[in-house]
Formats: C-alpha cells, structure tokens, sequence
C-alpha cells in the first residue's frame, strides 16, 4: 500500500543541467534531515580523440564502466544519451569533440539539516561552519547536498571557487 502525502509534501521532479545552481525550493526538511527533490540531470562530455571511430554504446561501456553494457545499449535508445542534442542509433560512431549527453534521474542521499553558517567573509574569501554529514563539493551521489550549492541556494553565492577543508575551530 502506497504511502499517502499532503500535497505540500509532493516531491515533483525538477529538471537540472550543470548550468543551473541549486535553489532554496529544491530541498525537504523533514524530521532534522535535509532531502533533495529527485531531478533529471545532464551529464555533459566532448569526445576526446580516442573515442572517435567507437559506437556510443561501446564508448559508454568501455569509459564508464559503472553500467553494464546493456544499460547504455537500453539508454541510447530511449534518447537518454544523445549526441549534439540529437537521438542516435547504438550504431552510431562518435567524432571528435561533439556534444554527449547523459540524461540521468537523480536522488541525492539526505544529509542533517544543520545550518552552513558563514563565519566570516570577504571580497574574495568565505570561511564557513559545516555539517559533518555534508560533502565540500559536488562528488560522487552529491550535487546539490554539498556545502557548494547550500551557499549557491541559500545565500545566493555563486560561483565558489577553490574550496580549502580547514579540520578543527578554536572557540
């Protein structure tokens, strides 16, 4: 039996692309956790040299071999992989530099719905309090969950660029 929701608790699918940093009504705080609402992301990559004259399925499965061969075989043909925006056949032979996207529905592990609290800050430099549950960076099962797009989505800080960890604070 499925599980019923108020209907502000409904978690509709959002659509990201690398381009769009996370905002404040992508998370759920529940119970002292902090969800991420399921999004379809685009995973962009240029053909290298050494992928050209290789099928698409046999380039994903060679390079990305996280999947079986199956999978990129199934994904190319619902249009989840393209090739310069465009549905290609697992036939299809790549070139060098084009477009290759991967369209992927994501689910973000939850991390503690703690504050990120910013410290100090200046021009160029910001020194925050973290979460232990929350990674720096986007990485791995994490993108929007990271202490990275907090600050994008709750103080509008983009874009953040070379992330020091510093372990330990003195009181």
């Amino acid at each position: 039996m499925k599980r019923q929701r108020d209907e502000q608790e409904k978690m509709d699918i959002v659509w990201q692309t690398p381009a769009n940093p996370p905002q404040r009504h992508d998370y759920i705080f529940r119970d002292g956790i902090r969800y991420v609402r399921p999004y379809y992301f685009e995973f962009i990559s240029h053909a290298k040299n050494r992928w050209a004259g290789k099928t698409i399925v046999d380039l994903f499965a060679e390079e990305f071999k996280g999947r079986p061969h199956d999978y990129y075989v199934s994904a190319v043909k619902a249009g989840r992989i393209q090739v310069d925006g465009q549905i290609v056949p697992v036939s299809y032979v790549v070139q060098p530099s084009q477009k290759i996207s991967h369209f992927l529905h994501r689910h973000e592990p939850p991390v503690m719905a703690l504050n990120v609290e910013i410290l100090h800050q200046e021009s160029d430099v910001l020194t925050v309090c973290k979460p232990a549950s929350v990674p720096v960076h986007p990485c791995g099962q994490y993108r929007k969950n990271t202490v990275v797009g907090i600050l994008q989505a709750e103080y509008d800080l983009a874009p953040l660029f070379r992330i020091l960890p510093l372990f330990g604070r003195d009181e």
